[in-house]
């Protein structure tokens, strides 16, 4: 991610709040680290399907059905995968198995401009687009970060531009100006994401410069990453600018921002090479026309975050 997942603790409440950050591709880090919770395992497969008369606003578009292929409108469901541990873009509900937030309206409301239902199901992030490029799912919107190197797996279809942030405990956490300062401390990250590539980057600068390393912990949730922070394995979590500040507002004054937001770049809805770019594109234009995407942003706390035609693109990736 690098600039939009459970709640921040087990312990707080579903709720939704502040902005969005950016989910990133590595796999590998400096130091990995795993949860002996039950957490720490795969999400459970969970789903929820929502009609073409999306509660999220959107209407089917005789255009834009227009524009999807033969072979997902004989389907007529769109399933979108999520790794639902990323509050408060895609986490579970209240009732301990239905995918909300910010993404998973969405992919509603994408899916209903062309007069599809969506099925979106919970997945690990870095299986997600995998799973894409096998055919389990047709479009992953899980905060994923536009990379050129996504790019070559998957298609993008961009929809907003947000950044990465480090959070610490409020009491007894750290000190740091920017992400060149975290040379010799310990960072929390989600496997697969922008975050885990850019504190790894950071960490070979570090010793480039005769400093001390990074230790990256790589977890396979948001949420656990959250926990090493929480209980002190970790002095900084590191995720979406948006994600990391709803995280702090729920933490109850357990956590707080340091630094400055680093990377912004354009987040993007991932979807097979060739096929449903168009069609997906043009229902996010008509969202954006209506006000419909708006309204999902303000419902979800997420309102600051830019948006505007010019960001409305396909593989729009700058780096």
């Amino acid at each position: 991610m690098s600039t939009w997942r459970k709640p921040l603790l087990a312990a707080l409440p579903l709720c939704c709040a502040v902005a969005i950050a950016a989910c990133g591709s590595s796999n590998s880090s400096s130091s990995s680290a795993s949860s002996s919770s039950s957490s720490a395992s795969a999400p459970a497969s969970t789903s929820t399907s929502t009609s073409a008369a999306s509660s999220s606003g959107g209407s089917a578009n005789s255009a834009v059905v227009a524009l999807v292929p033969a072979s997902v409108k004989s389907k007529g469901t769109l399933t979108v995968a999520e790794d639902a541990s990323y509050a408060p873009d895609e986490f579970i509900g209240p009732d301990g198995h239905t995918v909300v937030g910010m993404d998973a309206d969405l992919a509603k409301a994408v899916a209903a401009a062309m007069g599809l239902k969506a099925n979106v199901v919970n997945a690990t992030f870095a299986t997600i687009i995998p799973g894409i490029s096998a055919g389990r799912y047709d479009m992953g919107a899980s905060s994923f970060s536009d990379t050129l190197a996504r790019e070559k797996a998957v298609d993008f279809v961009d929809y907003a531009s947000v950044g990465e942030s480090f959070y610490t405990k409020a009491t007894g956490g750290t000190s740091i100006g920017s992400i060149a300062d975290i040379c010799g401390k310990t960072v929390s990250v989600e496997s697969g994401t922008t975050e885990l590539a850019d504190a790894k980057t950071q960490g070979a600068k570090c010793k480039a410069a005769g400093k001390p390393g990074v230790t990256v912990l790589v977890f396979n949730t948001q949420t656990e990453a959250n926990l090493a922070v929480s209980s002190g394995r970790a002095a900084l979590g590191f995720a979406d600018t948006p994600v990391a500040g709803y995280q702090v507002k729920q933490s109850g004054g357990q956590f707080k921002i340091v630094g400055v937001p680093y990377a912004t770049g354009p987040y993007g809805l991932a979807i097979p090479k060739g096929g449903l770019d168009k069609a997906v594109l043009a229902a996010l234009q008509q969202l954006v026309n209506n006000g419909t995407y708006k309204s999902i942003l303000a419902k979800w706390g997420l309102s600051g975050i830019a948006i505007s035609p010019s960001l409305i693109k396909i593989n729009g990736a700058t780096s």
